[in-house]
């Protein structure tokens, strides 16, 4: 047999069914997102983890123009390196026959007779390399499934100059290929950039590589000095044109990765808190009108020999069942939710395998976390239980004095009948409880114009990296940097209208403690088609004596308008250079850095070189032109500018991206829960005045619009404040979504808390029918015998 306090609790849950739900989901929903971000986190760091150290994945990178293979022998007695593996690797572009543009490519070696010792490579379909047979590849499965390339399958490929036919013998994945851009690209294209493994004999054959190699790589013990062997390594190779060792940590595929775990872990330490501190904000706004209209009860109860403790944890036990319930649905939905997007995060990262596994302890700490939550609303309010003695809870409470409350002249009681005064009079006499309920609709309509933002300034980003800083139609990249000639020879091509040069250098950025390792962008003075812009998007003039960093790439860094940074040149002579930050530039994707293509070339003592170019051209002629480029030897690639935004906006809808979308949906319900929440608790706080209202003689209609006046007015009040919460989320949820890759703005877009304001009318609107509704059915006879 139930106890009777226990009776009454299940009475009371049935008689706030409404506002316990949505509570409940409020709640759910702050769990959902915990449980699924946790277990989204835990299944990518473990996936990553067992399958770097399933197929030997290197510690180390070491790039080199062409070293001779005995020096792998000497690298291998160093004391503090474990495996060593050589290999080549080169650029190469495929010929597609239905693709007027050539696909850039990158070729790899695996060795003839034996599993490599680092960075092997994962079979997903068809067979591994014949090595007696020099034509045959492994092709990434990514590349071919997008181009509809299967095993058994020819394709032609361009090889140092050199056409040739290919034999796809097999479909390859590889950890170090989970991210795969193009060089000089940040965004991957699965369309527009391949990577296949051949034979070592033959590709060195081909890249002219006969008993040298072009990368070594090196695994290293626990707790090695990396630091001393990327020194050892760029000293060894210096006279063979060592391009710069390098960690695993600046990889670019293992960076990405790595930066998307961290954004999610941003996410789940921003998001989930904001629904579960809204949940704590309801339960205390429930509880605490439920102890104030039982304070009768609660007297009656002490009188009776219940102690405070007992009656307190009454009252606790009411907020326990509804945490529970809303934990336990986040649970499952969280499940669900994570199983979802793992299997996106499998597609679009390659991985081989991913399954969502939920750690029991994120279950737990999720209840746990509940819990805390739900106590926390309800402890502020459970004190007042101890603080009642059954004297003073037995007697009313001391009538408010309203002898100063809202007064209506002569004009104004001609303007409002009598139900309008009653409203006004209501919001009024009550403060507190006015703002509570506006603060907890605001906070609803926050996190749908949050949301909005969010979803606004990915647009944004893209705009601004694609109509303002590049104004490009396309860009080439040469195989190696050129003249000036050039430039000239690419302007007289049909159908260009403008040209202007460009040269990319890697480079290691040196302040202080902190290390970067990127590149320089050297710009055309007073560059028209591609421009770094300041944050008014202002054309930044690039110094002779400095150089521009983007915003991103100065907080990693840590340094300000005229610090001095070292540049460590990776190209040519490799200079290391001093030089002085100028100016800060505002980007929205990578970490750029800016110099006058002039000064770096004479810093370089290479005048006149570049390593590509933008062109802006007559679409007219676009495809005899896409034909010309193709046949060009020195030509790398080509890269138009609609297809690399597409890859870019299809990169931010999905993986961590596609988060923000249900992070929406959950916005959208929670607003709608929170408004329908203080509608409901209205009425059931005003149903014995509302019954006493239509005993007097007013209509159903005009008492619906003593209580759905007061809605729509808290609703109204409730707009500009939720637009001053919006900005305040959307800063830190924009915060968790930005990472190395692109940034994403803090705006504010009107449509954005336009629509949310349309959302919080839409939830009161519905809201207020369901509550016309269960007026229209009010037992007038059963309201007026309860002082409830």
């Amino acid at each position: 047999m139930l106890a009777s306090l226990d009776q009454k609790l299940l009475r009371d849950l049935w008689l706030v069914r409404g506002q316990a739900l949505a509570i409940a989901v409020v709640m759910a929903f702050g769990v959902m997102l915990m449980v699924m971000m946790d277990g989204l986190i835990n299944s990518l760091s473990e996936t990553k983890r067992s399958y770097y150290e399933r197929y030997r994945l290197a510690q180390v990178f070491a790039p080199v123009k062409r070293a001779p293979k005995h020096l792998l022998q000497q690298i291998s007695h160093w004391p503090d390196v474990t495996a060593v593996e050589g290999r080549i690797n080169g650029g190469a572009l495929i010929n597609l026959p239905d693709e007027t543009i050539p696909i850039r490519a990158q070729a790899v070696s695996l060795p003839d007779y034996r599993a490599p010792r680092l960075n092997d490579v994962y079979l997903a379909e068809g067979r591994r390399l014949d090595p007696t047979h020099k034509n045959e590849i492994l092709l990434l499965q990514g590349f071919a499934n997008a181009r509809g390339i299967k095993p058994g399958d020819h394709l032609t490929a361009t090889l140092n100059g050199t056409r040739r036919s290919f034999h796809v013998v097999g479909l390859a994945q590889a950890p170090e290929f989970l991210y795969t851009p193009a060089p000089g690209e940040i965004v991957p294209d699965d369309k527009r950039f391949a990577v296949f493994w051949m034979s070592e004999d033959a590709l060195a054959a081909a890249l002219d590589m006969d008993g040298a190699f072009n990368e070594v790589l090196l695994t290293l013990p626990l707790g090695a000095n990396s630091a001393h062997i990327l020194h050892q390594l760029d000293q060894l190779l210096m006279s063979y044109g060592a391009l710069g060792a390098y960690t695993l940590d600046d990889h670019l595929s293992n960076r990405f990765i790595s930066e998307e775990i961290q954004q999610l872990a941003n996410s789940n330490q921003v998001v989930p808190p904001v629904f579960m501190g809204v949940a704590a904000f309801l339960l205390y706004i429930v509880i605490s009108r439920m102890v104030q209209s039982e304070r009768e009860q609660i007297g009656l109860l002490k009188a009776f020999g219940y102690t405070g403790w007992e009656i307190s944890l009454h009252y606790l036990k009411f907020v326990l069942l509804i945490a529970i319930l809303g934990a336990l649905l986040g649970c499952v939905l969280g499940v669900l939710g994570g199983r979802g997007l793992s299997g996106v995060y499998q597609l679009y990262y390659k991985f081989p395998f991913l399954l969502f596994r939920l750690d029991p302890a994120t279950v737990i700490s999720s209840l746990l976390v509940s819990i805390m939550v739900a106590c926390t609303g309800a402890a502020w309010v459970v004190q007042r239980v101890f603080a009642l003695t059954p004297a003073q809870a037995m007697r009313p409470p001391t009538p408010t004095d309203f002898s100063t409350s809202l007064r209506f002249g002569q004009g104004l009681l001609a303007k409002f009948d009598q139900p309008t005064r009653m409203v006004l009079r209501t919001l009024n006499r009550h403060p507190l409880k006015t703002l509570m309920s506006i603060s907890g609709i605001a906070l609803g309509m926050a996190l749908s114009a949050g949301m909005l933002n969010v979803l606004s300034a990915f647009d944004r980003t893209l705009a601004f990296s694609f109509e303002q800083v590049d104004r490009s139609d396309l860009n080439v990249s040469f195989v190696e940097p050129l003249g000036p000639d050039s430039l000239y020879y690419l302007a007289r091509l049909p159908g260009v209208l403008a040209v202007e040069g460009v040269r990319d250098v890697p480079a290691i950025f040196h302040f202080g403690r902190e290390r970067y390792r990127g590149a320089v962008t050297a710009l055309a003075p007073a560059a028209q088609l591609f421009r770094a812009l300041d944050k008014h998007s202002q054309p930044i003039a690039l110094p002779q004596q400095g150089i521009v960093l983007s915003k991103a790439l100065a907080g990693q860094l840590k340094v300000q308008t005229g610090d001095t940074l070292l540049v460590d040149i990776r190209q040519g002579r490799r200079p290391k250079l001093p030089i002085q930050v100028a100016a800060i530039a505002e980007t929205m994707t990578g970490a750029p850095a800016y110099m006058d293509l002039n000064a770096l070339n004479r810093l370089m003592f290479e005048p006149g070189r570049v390593s590509g170019a933008h062109l802006r051209i007559d679409m007219h002629h676009a495809q005899d032109l896409y034909a010309k480029l193709k046949d060009m030897p020195a030509i790398a690639s080509v890269n138009l500018k609609n297809q690399s935004r597409q890859a870019m906006e299809k990169m931010m809808d999905e993986g961590a991206g596609a988060t923000r979308y249900v992070m929406m949906i959950i916005a959208a319900v929670i607003t709608f829960g929170i408004v329908y929440n203080s509608a409901r608790i209205a009425f059931a706080e005003r149903a014995r005045d509302l019954a006493s209202l239509r005993v007097m003689g007013l209509t159903k209609s005009e008492a619906a619009f003593v209580l759905l006046g007061e809605l729509g007015i808290i609703t109204l009040l409730a707009i500009p404040l939720g637009c001053a919460f919006g900005y305040g989320l959307s800063a830190l949820i924009s915060a968790g979504f930005s990472n190395d890759l692109y940034q994403v703005p803090v705006t504010v877009v009107p449509t954005a808390y336009g629509n949310a304001a349309i959302a919080v009318l839409l939830a009161a609107l519905g809201s207020g029918f369901l509550i016309k509704r269960d007026l229209d059915r009010l037992d007038l006879v059963g309201a007026l015998k309860t002082r409830e």
